[in-house]
This record gives C-alpha cells, sequence and structure tokens, in this order.
C-alpha cells in the first residue's frame, strides 16, 4: 500500500548519534572522579608509569603522535583525497577540542607529574614538564578526532570501527608513559574530546557537499592546511626527537596525498574546458 499524498517519509540518517551517547563523556568524566580529585596519586601514576617502561620509547612517542595536531593531518592526509567527508568528520571537531583544551589549561593551572614526584622514580621522555597539567591536551585531541570519524560512518557498521577508540585510549595511556600526565588529565581529556566529537558530528552533518569537491575553496583550504603540516613534519620537531623518522614517513604520506589532490584539480578543470 502507498503512502497518502500528503505523508512526507523522510529516510532515517545513518549517521545519526543515538541521545544517549551525549551522555558518555559526562558519565566517564563522573566515573573518574577519584583520578582527576587525586585521590589515588602518586601511586597510580608511578605504577602505570612503571608498567609502560617494558615497551620502547619510540612507540609511546609515536602513539602521543594521534593527539598532535600536525601529527592528526599527516595521518589522516589520505582522506582528503579518498574519502573528503571522513576528513571534515574529525576537521569539525578540532575546533571545539582547543577550545575546550586551552580553557581547562587557562582554568586550572594544576602542576604535571614531574613538579610533584621525584623524577627518579618515574620515566621521562623529551622535555620535562612542571605545570599546566589538566586536561591531556593530546588525549583530548586524540578522542576528539577519533569521535567524529567513529560517529560518521553510518551505525551499521561502526563495530568495525572500533579500533579508533584504540589509538586514542594508546595516546592517552602514552601521556602517563612518558610522565607528562596524571591519570586522572587523561581522563578528563578522554571526556572532553568524546564531547567535543560530538559536537563536531552535529557541525558536520551540515557541511555542504559542494565542499566535498576538489575544486572548492573549502577543499582547497584543507589542502593549504596539509602543505602547512608537511612543513612542520619536515623541518618542527612534533613534540619528541624519537618522532624523527615517523614525521617524514608522515611527510611523505601528506606530499603524496596534496600531489593526488592537485591531480585531481587539474582532471576537474580539464574536463570542463572540452
Amino acid at each position: 500500500m502507498s503512502e497518502p499524498a500528503h505523508v512526507s517519509v523522510v529516510a532515517p540518517n545513518p549517521s545519526a548519534v543515538a541521545k544517549w551517547v551525549w551522555a558518555v563523556p559526562f558519565v566517564l568524566f563522573l566515573l573518574t572522579a577519584p583520578l582527576w580529585l587525586h585521590w589515588w596519586e602518586p601511586q597510580m601514576y608511578l605504577y602505570i608509569n612503571a608498567l609502560c617502561l617494558p615497551v620502547a620509547a619510540w612507540v609511546w612517542t609515536g602513539l602521543s603522535i594521534f593527539g598532535n595536531g600536525w601529527g592528526i593531518f599527516g595521518v589522516t592526509a589520505p582522506l582528503l583525497v579518498l574519502a573528503p567527508r571522513a576528513m571534515w568528520a574529525w576537521m569539525c571537531a578540532a575546533p571545539f577540542a582547543a577550545v575546550l583544551a586551552r580553557t581547562g589549561k587557562d582554568l586550572l593551572e594544576s602542576p604535571r607529574p614531574a613538579a610533584v614526584v621525584d623524577n627518579t622514580q618515574m620515566r621521562i621522555v623529551g622535555e620535562t614538564l612542571h605545570n599546566v597539567s589538566m586536561p591531556s591536551g593530546h588525549t583530548l585531541t586524540a578522542f576528539a578526532v577519533a569521535a567524529g570519524l567513529y560517529f560518521s560512518v553510518p551505525r551499521a557498521t561502526r563495530a568495525r570501527y572500533a579500533w579508533l577508540w584504540l589509538l586514542a585510549m594508546g595516546a592517552g595511556l602514552s601521556r602517563i608513559a612518558v610522565g607528562a600526565h596524571w591519570p586522572g588529565d587523561v581522563a578528563v581529556g578522554a571526556a572532553l574530546g568524546i564531547l567535543a566529537g560530538l559536537l563536531g558530528h552535529t557541525v558536520w552533518q551540515r557541511v555542504p557537499a559542494t565542499w566535498l569537491v576538489p575544486s572548492h575553496w573549502a577543499a582547497r583550504l584543507v589542502g593549504v592546511l596539509l602543505a602547512l603540516a608537511c612543513y612542520h613534519m619536515v623541518f618542527d620537531e612534533l613534540d619528541f626527537p624519537e618522532n624523527w623518522v615517523l614525521q617524514n614517513i608522515l611527510a611523505v604520506v601528506t606530499a603524496a596525498s596534496l600531489l593526488a589532490f592537485v591531480w585531481q584539480n587539474w582532471r576537474l578543470r580539464a574536463s570542463a574546458q572540452r
């Protein structure tokens, strides 16, 4: 039986987020209160830091790159060519992540582990940091990117992308392993990152289809950002000297993605002139 003419049938949005999901960051924040209230510190921090010792430092520094803005551009560079809508999924979450991270650090100038714990009792990789600890910006960024990408795929296929959360958790754990953050900083960063991803998702759903076209100014702006990321990966140190090899690999991936993007633009222009 066909629907009456006056009835409007709206197809369900395959990438919609269930309302209960919005409670996740707040529940996570409350459940981890013993951590960010430092009830179990510094014992828990020292325990986790020591537990990570058998794993080589370069593994942890490599995981940290998933929380570095320029590093994320390098990791996701191929998406600009292969899946531009997915590229926008995490980029829509990025501004919210930046605001939440900056606000937290400005309001809570809490000391980092190195300022409280005897440095000889723990492993510190890279620069020894002493303040502006809460929340972990790297963790917040990693979870915001993971959430943005995860919720951009249809609900029916999200289970196969659960590895995004594992990468985000690895980035968060790495911040304890390198001696940069308390477990509470990481927990709050994860909660705020998921929130940033959800907020970004609401913006992403409104991204015009024209922004996905390589010749559009918005797509080309992303290309410019990728070029900047490539520059930073070649000439700057992304958090740790141990990341130098990984940086160069990501720089090559980014450069190759940019060349493919330029080729896409050239083909569109050539076809338009025929």
